[in-house]
């Protein structure tokens, strides 16, 4: 059978088939997604745990269209930053460049290595980026969709011969690699410890190295997948000295080449619109989603991932989105589904994600519309918001998202997409705009001071008292620093590694040197926090919000959280000054900082600094 009939007769099949037991709303999130304290974890620089599979020249050939660096190896763990290697000098590459050509040898193994470390900081539920087969270092441009990337496992070699023996249109055929079977063995470890976990996918585009393009590349419109993608012209064979073959790159990034939309508004390239994918690439999708949402194919999902992370959602139509929360519902109905839905202009304005979060689509969004008002109060970047300004823009932004999506929101200080927290305080411009030295000569590339680590903690006590689970990218809660990606995708700093200082600027001025060590204090702040928020989850995640100061001039704010006659009250000092702050009147334990005397409702609090209280049974309301 032709494969174009097989993916829309599979269509047709996982429309009609479902489950004969009853059915939990496919309107609610999961039932645990707003108890989840979320810990990013970028799996190439997370930790080298095989040092064994570390990726060669072949493995990482084709990522990108610029020439493969000659002598090139992977670069030590402990490497000094902006430090050039010698393949990079030989080959004349600057840094920027040098950077996407870097691999560090993070794996799975590394992961399973550290879980004690993640259980023990009390984050319970981890979303990986993506592991799929790829060249590069963000796997964003999938080799195959299909099998964990051939250097996350233990044998390289012997995955990619699997992969080249299947028939990829055919799960019957899909046989599970070592890559495959040691990412199962880590689903297994993560449920052992109480915890979920969710995979990072793309199914706006795939990379040139993906089996279906390849075979566009060489069969051109006799490709059985000429339609999978968005091609504008192919290649006219009467003009052998010219190539025509023309086609859409994610964001114009002709190494990411773009799936087909079907029934998409003319000229619609972004943001809520109607339509759907190709049915090809669509059946392949709902092929490799059920892969790993049920392994073993029992109907029990206890084995499979816990949901999914969904790449450039806002570029994918609706009609899609709506089709596969149905499908992944219909084999986990405790599923969580996240969408990256991020600017509408950029880079001063986000989407509204209230057309992805009313119940047919996504549980989640991550929410940089949290952290960019809260950075720019906290830190007083741009646009320098005021107590009462900061207090309207959080009112706007959770405007018109029902409390159950809101409570299931991925909150997050920093991604593999933007600069660490510590370094976009450090550097008070425009959230994410020119932030790195490539954009800016001025940025700041050294560790940040302790103004910006008391800031620092204001915006985390932020995060762990308000609705939204709290997210935490991998390395944050160490003390990292760094701009925007690359600089963000640094190696974590393992405590039983020895790093080189931090001597060198990429743009080959003098810097002061960095010692390149962990922030043991930090990392207890960010436990202290976990344990506060999970102590006190019904109330930080459902209780009702009440603003009880936002005053500009002092820079003062308090809100209060309440639920069932229980409040907690979260009080912030954000100037420069020691200042004065009356809360309501009643008797007051202090949660935060731990260890400190309870208040009455006079308040003395120092320059830059956080309370949390928990008003006294005897306490009106």
């Amino acid at each position: 059978m032709e494969p174009m009939r097989i993916c829309v007769n599979f269509l047709l099949l996982i429309g009609l088939t479902a489950p004969a037991q009853a059915q939990p709303l496919l309107s609610d999130p999961p039932s645990w997604a707003d108890e989840a304290i979320w810990y990013q974890i970028f799996v190439e620089r997370f930790r080298n745990g095989d040092p064994s599979n570390d990726p060669t020249p072949e493995d990482i050939r084709g990522f990108w269209f610029d020439s493969q660096p000659d002598n090139w190896a992977p670069t030590p763990w402990t490497h000094d930053w902006y430090k050039q290697e010698d393949w990079a000098i030989e080959n004349d590459k600057d840094f920027y460049t040098a950077a996407q050509w870097r691999r560090y040898g993070g794996d799975l193994q590394g992961i399973l290595d550290k879980l004690d470390y993640l259980k023990d900081l009390g984050v319970n539920a981890l979303y990986l980026n993506p592991i799929n087969d790829a060249p590069s270092l963000h796997k964003f441009d999938a080799r195959h969709y299909r099998h964990v990337d051939r250097n996350f496992g233990p044998d390289p070699a012997g995955d990619r011969e699997i992969a080249e023996s299947e028939d990829p249109l055919d799960p019957d055929t899909w046989q599970w690699t070592a890559a495959d079977r040691l990412f199962l063995k880590l689903i297994q470890e993560v449920h052992a410890r109480d915890m979920r976990i969710i995979l990072d996918y793309s199914w706006n585009h795939t990379g040139v190295r993906f089996w279906a393009w390849e075979d566009v590349l060489e069969h051109q419109q006799e490709s059985a997948f000429a339609d999978w993608y968005e091609i504008n012209e192919f290649d006219d064979p009467a003009t052998p000295d010219t190539n025509e073959f023309s086609y859409d790159g994610w964001l114009g990034v002709k190494s990411l080449p773009e799936l087909a939309k079907i029934n998409v508004p003319e000229d619609h390239t972004h943001g809520a619109h109607e339509g759907d994918l190709h049915p090809g690439p669509k059946a392949h999708i709902y092929n490799v989603t059920r892969r790993w949402l049920d392994p073993n194919g029992d109907g029990d999902p206890e084995d499979g991932l816990d949901g999914f992370r969904l790449d450039v959602a806002e570029m994918v139509p609706l009609g899609f989105w709506r089709d596969y929360r149905k499908f992944v519902r219909s084999i986990n109905p405790e599923a969580y589904l996240v969408g990256e839905v991020w600017w509408d202009s950029w880079p001063h304005r986000m989407a509204d994600p209230v057309p992805w979060v009313q119940g047919d689509i996504f549980d989640a969004v991550m929410n940089y519309r949290w952290y960019m008002p809260t950075r720019s109060f906290f830190a007083q970047t741009p646009p320098n918001l005021s107590a009462s300004g900061y207090v309207a823009h959080l009112d706007s932004v959770m405007a018109g998202i029902p409390n159950r999506f809101w409570n299931a929101m991925m909150n997050l200080t920093a991604s593999h997409d933007t600069p660490r927290i510590s370094t976009s305080i450090y550097n008070p411009a425009l959230y994410k705009y020119h932030q790195n030295p490539r954009g800016n000569p001025d940025f700041k590339v050294n560790r940040p001071d302790a103004r910006t680590r008391a800031i620092q903690e204001l915006i985390l006590v932020q995060q762990f008292t308000w609705p939204g689970a709290p997210h935490i990218w991998n390395g944050d809660e160490m003390g990292m620093w760094g701009g925007d990606d690359p600089d963000v995708r640094k190696p974590l700093l393992w405590s039983d590694y020895r790093f080189e200082d931090e001597r060198t600027h990429p743009s080959g001025l003098d810097r002061h040197p960095d010692v390149v060590v962990a922030d043991h204090q930090l990392t207890g702040l960010y436990r202290q926090l976990i344990a506060l928020r999970k102590a006190n989850r019904q109330l930080f995640i459902h209780g009702t919000i009440k603003w009880l100061t936002a005053d500009d001039e002092r820079r003062l704010l308090a809100y209060e959280r309440q639920l069932n006659g229980e409040r907690a009250v979260v009080v912030f000092n954000a100037s420069d000054m020691a200042q004065e702050l009356i809360i309501p009147e009643g008797s007051y334990r202090q949660l935060y900082p731990a260890g400190s005397a309870d208040a009455g409702n006079s308040l003395t609090m120092p320059p830059r600094s956080t309370r949390v209280y928990l008003s006294s049974p005897e306490t009106p309301n």
